[in-house]
């Protein structure tokens, strides 16, 4: 769908200096990478313009979760004394409709608005199938020495007997439900279903949230255990470690049935919500057939330089199968095109790559965790520290959250950095930087940070190394 976007062409026979295969983030950050280079470049969309982020992931997602904070606020507005307010969603609609607006807006200035000021980059929609010596859509064959698949996830289930007999929601319906539901249970506890299970849990919705491990894995695990006991405290339930026996329907709704601990729970709900990861889109694309190997989640799989297994063929975002993050997709894709039209010169580096979670707390992290330091064979140290020895966080009167540092015992480098925190999406790029630099964590707690913000926390952490914290002065240090 091209929204009179750009400088559209039909598929022939014309040569191009390079195919990009996908029209959301990283598809368009490599042609225009090579656009700003003076190649001649074909980019093919399929669907709407614009990808997930835009369309169905993060922008929604971020609108809505912000909204129903906003429900969340008021009710604990009483932990300030003498103050009491009050919030309710008047117009379920109305939120939606807003919703839309935004991404409606951002898909237009941020995407179709865009490519009328690159000359040399030709718009084509159409399926694009990988062959000899560039691709083919519908038939008809678009030449170019160097193509780059950018072609992104779609959502995935879990392996659940019954899971097809069932209607569920992905994230993407979720987010354009024109009522709510009573219940619903969330299957998955990864960051999208935490986001969405405390976003509906906070517009009245009965939530329930299962997953085969624990929330977050792939956070520490005392981030992962607080999480859990702050969503519990919110109403919602968490039920964790469960192992999966089947999901029918059933005159009262939706039965989930399971076992935990050796004990069977069954939960029902009016629906369900599958938020267990995101399959690469790369079926029905020729791509085996033609010297290109899948990793076996299905990405594409890529080496350092975002080449795959064929020498003319380069991959970026989310349909590598790694590091699904928008602004990694973009990286990436730039990675690629310069590669693709300079020669291999130019490494990813994921080594400093910042996540966030938009619960709330938030949680947001960077580099290696305790365990994967230790995988390692690093001889690694940790310090923890709560947010109420975090000034701002008292001053708040909030202090859910803590924030967990990891070391190199014998060199002092910070090796890993994860924050949890009303505010702590924005501390994080604070350790981002220290990795990238190779800061210890005496250059950390040296380095002077303003008081009274969450990113103080930091400094703290730091300190806490070697001091106790709850013995200094304010700003002392």
């Amino acid at each position: 769908m091209n929204d009179g976007c750009c400088n559209t062409t039909t598929a022939s026979s014309d040569k191009f200096d390079l195919i990009v295969v996908g029209a959301g983030s990283a598809g368009f950050s490599a042609a225009i990478t090579a656009a700003e280079q003076g190649a001649h470049v074909a980019l093919i969309g399929y669907g709407m313009i614009g990808g997930t982020c835009v369309n169905v992931g993060c922008v929604p997602s971020k609108a809505m979760i912000r909204a129903a904070e906003t429900l969340h606020q008021a009710k604990a507005a009483s932990r300030f004394a003498g103050i009491k307010a009050e919030a309710h969603i008047d117009d379920w609609g109305a939120l939606v409709a807003q919703k839309d607006d935004l991404v409606t807006a951002l898909r237009q200035a941020k995407y179709s608005d865009i490519l009328p000021s690159y000359n040399n980059v030709a718009y084509i929609e159409g399926a694009a199938q990988l062959a000899e010596g560039g691709v083919s859509i519908d038939g008809k064959l678009i030449l170019a020495d160097k193509i780059i698949f950018a072609t992104g996830t779609s959502a995935a289930a879990p392996s659940i007997d019954g899971i097809g007999d069932v209607p569920y929601l992905t994230s993407t319906e979720a987010l354009e439900l024109d009522a709510l539901p009573k219940s619903l249970l969330t299957i998955g506890g990864g960051y999208i279903g935490c986001e969405l299970a405390q976003m509906l849990g906070r517009s009245g919705v009965d939530v329930t949230i299962v997953c085969r491990s624990r929330l977050l894995p792939e956070a520490e695990p005392e981030i992962s255990e607080a999480l859990t006991g702050y969503l519990r405290e919110e109403g919602i339930t968490v039920l964790d470690g469960l192992s999966y026996q089947d999901i029918r329907k059933a005159d009262d709704g939706i039965v989930l049935k399971a076992t935990k601990d050796g004990q069977d729970v069954a939960i029902v709900t009016e629906q369900v919500l599958v938020t267990t990861g995101r399959r690469p889109n790369t079926s029905g694309m020729a791509l085996e057939e033609n010297g290109v190997e899948l990793l076996p989640n299905g990405g594409i799989k890529v080496n350092d330089r975002m080449r795959s297994t064929h020498p003319n063929v380069y991959a970026a975002g989310d349909v590598t199968g790694t590091d699904q993050f928008v602004y990694m997709a973009a990286y990436s894709a730039k990675i690629a095109s310069k590669n693709a039209m300079n020669g291999d010169s130019m490494i990813y580096d994921n080594s400093a790559m910042p996540w966030v979670v938009f619960t709330d707390p938030q949680v947001a992290g960077v580099g290696l965790s305790e365990s994967q330091a230790k995988e390692k064979g690093i001889d690694v140290k940790t310090s923890i520290i709560r947010l109420d020895h975090v000034p701002r966080a008292l001053a708040a009167r909030d202090t859910r959250g803590l924030i967990k540092l990891v070391a190199d015992k014998n060199t002092n480098k910070l090796l890993g950095a994860q924050v949890m925190a009303p505010e702590g999406a924005d501390s994080i790029q604070t350790a981002v930087m220290a990795i990238k630099h190779g800061l210890t964590v005496t250059d950390l707690a040296d380095t002077i940070f303003p008081y009274l913000t969450t990113v103080e926390g930091l400094k703290l952490a730091a300190q806490t190394f070697d001091k106790d914290v709850s013995k200094l002065s304010c700003c002392a240090g």
